[in-house]
């Protein structure tokens, strides 16, 4: 089989334990430093799959990096070779499909719930039949809008387009569920004056400090539960 890609943007945007799951699951990994200044593949095809994670930058911005990325999900759709996103990800797989991306009504930040989308399709790829929501790690100013095809898995109060599919192929998800309890310090680390800002401002869609930095064994497990379920089943497309 070959290896799945991973695309990391940011120190802080690491695969987490995306790629334990993956291992778990049988599945090889190549991280993709573009942090580092790594070059994006010309094409697509030594991978079974290609994963892209979160970052700072927005897909508007201008890192050459970010139109050579957009260029490569394009071709692993016209391939059918699956592609998942994760916060910036996520943008970058709707933008490519044909979707937009713009600030959401709030940064949502922090330990939040999403809500899994009612329809059967939904279900089958969060892969537990009785939840209402999931816990999340999140760390957002912009939101997607869904690229044509696409069906909506999960929604939130704060951010109506949480995770979506595209052909039964691809998997966008705004939120971090790749976090470590390492990840999650460090984020808070590197980022945690934006988050005591917005709590300060009143903003609804953060959490505090100390509750951020609460119980991250447990949450970040029960993430990881999560995250493989939808792993399990976007792997039966990869090649």
């Amino acid at each position: 089989m070959k290896p799945i890609a991973i695309f990391q943007h940011t120190e802080v945007g690491a695969p987490g334990n995306i790629i334990p799951i993956m291992e778990a699951l049988g599945r090889r990994c190549e991280i993709i430093p573009i942090v580092d200044g790594a070059p994006v593949p010309d094409s697509p095809e030594a991978y079974g799959g290609l994963i892209f994670m979160g970052g700072y930058m927005g897909v508007h911005d201008s890192y050459p990096w970010i139109a050579q990325e957009i260029s490569l999900i394009r071709q692993a759709d016209a391939l059918d070779i699956p592609v998942a996103g994760h916060c910036l990800g996520s943008q970058l797989l709707a933008v490519a499909l044909g979707g937009e991306v713009r600030p959401n009504m709030r940064r949502e930040i922090g330990w939040q719930r999403i809500i899994v989308e009612g329809e059967a399709h939904a279900q089958e790829w969060w892969g537990q039949p009785d939840a209402a929501s999931l816990l999340t790690f999140q760390w957002h100013g912009d939101t997607f809008e869904l690229p044509a095809g696409a069906v909506r898995i999960a929604s939130s109060a704060h951010c109506r387009n949480q995770a979506f599919v595209v052909r039964d192929l691809h998997l966008g998800v705004q939120s971090h569920l790749e976090m470590t309890p390492h990840l999650v310090r460090l984020s808070l680390q590197r980022n945690g004056a934006q988050l005591v800002h917005e709590y300060n401002a009143g903003n609804p869609a953060v959490t505090s400090m100390a509750e951020t930095g609460r119980e991250l064994e447990e949450r970040t497990a029960e993430m990881c539960a999560s995250l493989t379920r939808l792993y399990r089943r976007w792997i039966q497309r990869c090649r």
